[in-house]
């Protein structure tokens, strides 16, 4: 009787599917031929997670075009040229999916990771500029005797997505998986809706909103470019189905926990777009930002974006804080300055824990390089000043100015124009692209040349303790 109800209620359950539009998935996830238990599955909707022996089944919309899991601390899964393999098409008729992990060499407790924003390939000609930034990460990692993976927060190329190949191949050369999040120039265009505009990214790198787990740390990644159906136009905005997704993923995690948020365009670059909303600035931050802070503040949370090409450290709260890296491309490949002075580079980020360090790398230089110095003779606005151009800085650095053998005095922060840039690119019409002109920014410190002062030596200390120094003479 019992075996007879079981079934009956088999067929219930297969009926109300079936006319819900509902499809049964399941499958495994293993290691080493064991199941894996407690691995969370989603199709970007729903969600269950793996029991003891690592099975898993759930009904699924027919509207889901993937599955996937969210990679537990400590595990691996197989990478294709860069690109970590977590998830699977969904086929009709297939109802199996089954994951394969792999346990990590090391305890990843304490790791690091490296992020790039804005690779932006144009042309075949850029693939060797890339390929030497590739090799530059590669260095940086090496020395460390920890586990790093990378991070890359969208516009992988400019326009042409057969280059989405070529681009993993070279970025495999850094020896680094990548965790990617599509930008607004990864997106398919000129159709007639948002819903279609990510169908060549995800053949390629998967779904747009997933997280895996390093360590004690949470990574989240979703897809903020909304394409508004008209030609190439987009706006920042985090659609209902990704925040429905993400509070069911952040339902796994422990408030309190480290996560990070990667998307391409920033929820915040300066406080006054987070207190007064501007349609003038639709295309630059996410439209719907505030919602996405309050659903992150039960965390410590770091939100990781790019597209401005630029860089800006927000601290939004205490316990949030936004991460605006710049281009690793810098300028679109037309030099090794970003429009705001910052050298075309990437962040290095070390968790050990729930601690959390961070610095910027520039490309080609020592990690010590973090400023430039100017003086009138590089700007006449800057006439008896001496002036630092320190992009990585937040609130929490301390910036000193020390001449000769006085004492240290602090700098004032002000906006500027960097001339380094505006030197770079002041001849336009030996550039491949005529938008590449300098930005101005926030990260400039300013201080009076004293009279008879014969030299001027800079020390920016960050808040993790480090200093870096750099002199010029001034007479």
């Amino acid at each position: 009787m019992k075996r007879i109800l079981l079934v009956v209620i088999g067929l219930w359950w297969a009926l109300a599917a079936w006319a819900a539009g509902l499809r049964t998935l399941k499958g495994t996830v293993s290691c080493e031929g064991k199941g894996v238990a407690s691995v969370v599955v989603t199709d970007g909707e729903s969600f269950t997670q793996t029991d003891a022996k690592g099975r898993f089944s759930f009904a699924s919309s027919a509207d889901n075009k993937l599955i996937y899991i969210t990679i537990p601390a400590g595990y691996r899964v197989a990478s294709e040229q860069s690109v970590p393999q977590f998830w699977q098409p969904i086929e009709e008729g297939k109802k199996q999916y089954d994951f394969t992990l792999h346990k990590k060499e090391q305890d990843d407790t304490h790791h690091g990771f490296v992020v790039i924003a804005d690779p932006q390939i144009w042309h075949k000609k850029e693939f060797p500029a890339l390929e030497a930034g590739m090799k530059d990460i590669h260095k940086t990692v090496s020395e460390y005797a920890i586990p790093f993976h990378g991070i890359c927060c969208g516009d992988v190329i400019s326009y042409d997505h057969t280059f989405y190949p070529t681009y993993n191949e070279v970025a495999a050369t850094s020896g680094l998986d990548f965790f990617s999040t599509p930008g607004n120039h990864d997106m398919t265009l000129y159709s007639r809706s948002h819903e279609t505009s990510t169908r060549l990214w995800e053949e390629t790198f998967g779904p747009v909103c997933y997280s895996f787990n390093v360590g004690k740390a949470h990574y989240v990644v979703l897809n903020d470019n909304f394409y508004i159906g008209r030609d190439y136009f987009y706006i920042g905005y985090l659609d209902e189905k990704q925040f429905a997704w993400l509070e069911k993923d952040l339902s796994y995690v422990e408030e309190g926990s480290t996560v990070f948020v990667v998307l391409h365009i920033p929820t915040t670059c300066e406080e006054s777009d987070r207190k007064q909303f501007s349609y003038g600035n639709i295309a630059n931050v996410m439209t719907n930002a505030p919602q996405l802070h309050r659903m992150l503040a039960p965390y410590n949370a770091h939100i990781l974006s790019g597209h401005t090409h630029t860089t800006y450290n927000q601290i939004i709260t205490e316990k949030l804080y936004e991460h605006v890296i710049p281009a690793l491309s810098g300028a679109w490949w037309q030099g090794m300055l970003c429009t705001d002075g910052t050298p075309r580079g990437y962040g290095v980020f070390e968790v050990d824990g729930e601690k959390v360090q961070w610095y910027y790398k520039s490309t080609d230089f020592t990690p010590d390089h973090q400023m430039t110095l100017y003086t009138e003779q590089d700007a006449a606005g800057f006439a008896g000043q001496v002036v630092a151009n320190i992009w990585a800085v937040d609130e929490n650095w301390r910036i000193e100015a020390r001449f000769d053998a006085g004492d240290a005095q602090p700098m004032e922060r002000f906006t500027s124009y960097d001339p380094g840039t505006q030197k770079m690119y002041a001849d336009r019409e030996k550039l491949d692209h005529p938008y590449v002109y300098p930005t101005p920014s926030d990260h400039f410190f300013r201080v009076a040349i004293p009279e008879g002062a014969k030299q001027v030596t800079i020390t920016a200390t960050d808040p993790f303790g480090r200093s870096y120094q750099e002199s010029l003479n001034i007479e």
